[in-house]
Order: C-alpha cells, then structure tokens, then sequence
C-alpha cells in the first residue's frame, strides 16, 4: 500500500507495532508535526508543530504569507526573563489564583512556560519545585528560552490553527529518537521519533524529537507519546510535546534547546506529579 502524500515541510512519522500501519494512513492520519500524527496532515506539535510524535503537527516548511507570523516574533527573550521573578513564592510567579487552582494539591514539579502576548511565539521556561501543598515553590532551574506555536496561544485549540494551547496539563510520558538519558518517566525509545523537512523560517527539524515529553492535552495518559488516542476528538489537535527545539516557532509545541531537555528529563519525578502551566502572561496572571 502506498503511502498517502503529504504536504512539502510537514513531519512524516510511522507508528511503532502498537497499532496497525493501516489504522496510522486510514482518513489520511499523518504521524506528522510535534507529536503524534493527526488528520489531514495535522502533526504532534502541540497543534501546532508537525512532526513524528506529536499529535499536531510541527509546523509546515512553507512560510506561505508568513510577512503576517514574523510581525508577532516581538518581544526579546531578555525582556520576557526580566518579567519572571526569582524569588521563592507561594504561588507559582506569574500565575494567577484561576490558574493555580487547576494545579492538582499533590503536584510537587510545575514549568511555566510564559509568552509575551497572545501573538507571540517566543517564551520564556522554568521548572519550580515544592516540599509539599501549600509550601513556597522554588526555582529548580534557570530560565530557559523556549518556542511555541508560530501564531502564539489560544484557550481553544483546534487542528492547524498553529496556536498552543493555554492550560495547566500533566506530564506522565516522554520518549525519543535517542535512548533514555535517565528520566524517571515512563520512556519509548523509538527511531519512529523522526522529524523531516523544514520549519517556518526554513531551519531544518532534523534533531527536534530526539527527546520529548508529551503534554497532557488531548491524548490518553500512560502511553507512548506517538500514541493517536484523542479523548476530545481530532478536530481539537494533539501531540502536543516539549521537544528540542529547531530554532523557530512550532506548529503548538513547546520548544526548549536539547542540552535543556535533557537537563529537564533527568529532573521531571512521576511521584511529584509534574505539570505544565503554559500561555500569554495575562492568560496565565488570571
């Protein structure tokens, strides 16, 4: 059976023996983007990256009218660090009492990734740490720089629409094109962690899914991040992961350098309950 086409850029990725080929090509499903393979080309990227594990897809290799996504790559990473507190707090810096209250009591381990604005695609990263409910948290890392989705945020979001989602989202599964480098989390190591062709600004993804970690939106919870569950439906995206970045905007992931995941594998502790708390800073401030 031939492979179905696929549009010039997009990630390509083949299901591992989990599920059958057929069920991976049937209407269309492509392995492509930041994640896990989604339809009609939709790739993992957190909905907005396509690529092999993400079930939304990393992003196109086409920048098409992209005179309008370069406008929304504004503020400076220096900027956005200089907007994050250091301190310890009780609450997590930045995040406001809606946003906490979605924090599960028992999560010890939060990242908040933090965008300047609805629009922009750059961000800022920090994993935080806390001895118990209740307790201060503390930064566990430096700030990292980070990528999201190419158009920025959304609290809605659906296949293509190259925006990540805004949430607090558990993180139980990770995986990669490269072994293991000592997570505690669940870990597929799979050669099906193939990125292909080029991203929004003409960079390569070679490299970008040699480690991820699957964020916990829209997919079914301990399995491999290639898995294609979507509990709420295609249409609503997936594949959202953490991946190594590729210097530029995802399709909806999440990017961090490869020196960075790998730190933050290492770090991530299931019996803490990590999290991600992800969005614009007023998103997040609420």
């Amino acid at each position: 059976m031939s492979l179905p086409s696929v549009r010039p850029g997009l990630l390509r990725v083949l299901r591992d023996g989990r599920r059958p080929a057929a069920m991976l090509l049937a209407g269309g499903l492509l392995l492509a983007g930041c994640g896990t393979a989604t339809t009609a080309g939709e790739h993992h990227e957190g909905s907005g990256d396509r690529s092999a594990g993400a079930q939304d897809g990393v992003g196109s290799a086409t920048q098409g009218s992209a005179d309008d996504d370069k406008a929304n790559r504004s503020e400076t990473r220096s900027a956005l660090s200089a907007r994050i507190p250091d301190q310890s707090a009780p609450t997590l810096p930045g995040v406001g009492p809606r946003m906490t209250a979605k924090i599960p009591a028992k999560t010890r381990q939060a990242i908040v990734v933090t965008g300047a604005n609805r629009d922009t695609n750059t961000a800022t990263f920090r994993l935080y740490e806390r001895s118990d409910s209740g307790a201060p948290w503390s930064p566990a890392a430096d700030i990292w720089p980070a990528h999201n989705a190419l158009r920025g945020w959304t609290t809605h979001h659906m296949v293509d629409d190259r925006r990540s989602p805004i949430g607090v989202f558990s993180l139980t599964d990770a995986g990669g094109k490269y072994p293991n480098p000592g997570t505690r989390l669940p870990y597929d190591h799979s050669y099906h962690f193939t990125a292909y062709g080029q991203g929004f600004d003409g960079e390569p993804l070679a490299g970008a899914f040699d480690y991820v970690v699957a964020i916990n939106y829209n997919r079914d919870t301990g399995s491999s991040p290639l898995d294609l569950g979507k509990p709420m439906g295609a249409a609503r995206g997936g594949g959202i992961w953490i991946h190594v970045d590729h210097g530029g905007p995802t399709q909806g992931c999440v990017s961090i350098s490869k020196d960075h995941i790998r730190q933050l594998l290492r770090m991530l502790d299931p019996a803490s309950h990590p999290v991600i708390v992800m969005g614009d800073a007023k998103s997040l401030a609420s």
